[in-house]
């Protein structure tokens, strides 16, 4: 770590703006200095301006690029589990609640959906098998 309290990841969608953390001043204030912006699906860290990442630094947004790309598949695993119980829920609302009116408001576009997820599924599924 280049100093006492290392590097913050200002998170965005494709990865994160990397900032310096900066106690080291006169005024004792916390200051931020951009240095870098990480791209985190093909892992590209750009510096930014005058200001380059130190060996140290570098390490430390290798293993947060590492982390980062751990937590999404974890949270889209999630989001898919989510997906499942969504269905679900969805299909005992139909059964139980639904008005003809708003069954008739989704129901094209849910079944599109849904059968394209199915082809895609099976599809893999099928490569699955035939590979193994």
């Amino acid at each position: 770590m280049g100093n006492d309290t290392g590097l913050f990841f200002r998170v965005r969608e494709n990865g994160a703006v990397v900032f310096r953390v900066d106690t080291e001043n006169r005024q004792r204030r916390l200051e931020l200095q951009q240095i870098a912006v990480v791209n985190i699906r093909n892992g590209n860290v750009k510096p930014q301006g005058d200001q380059f990442p130190t060996a140290a630094e570098r390490n430390e947004i290798d293993a947060w690029i590492v982390a980062r790309r751990k937590l999404l598949a974890a949270r889209k695993i999630d989001d898919i589990k989510r997906a499942i119980d969504h269905l679900n829920e969805t299909a005992q609302w139909v059964q139980s609640d639904a008005t003809d009116e708003q069954i008739d408001a989704f129901t094209d576009e849910l079944l599109m959906a849904m059968h394209d997820l199915r082809s895609v599924l099976v599809r893999k599924k099928s490569n699955i098998l035939l590979k193994g």
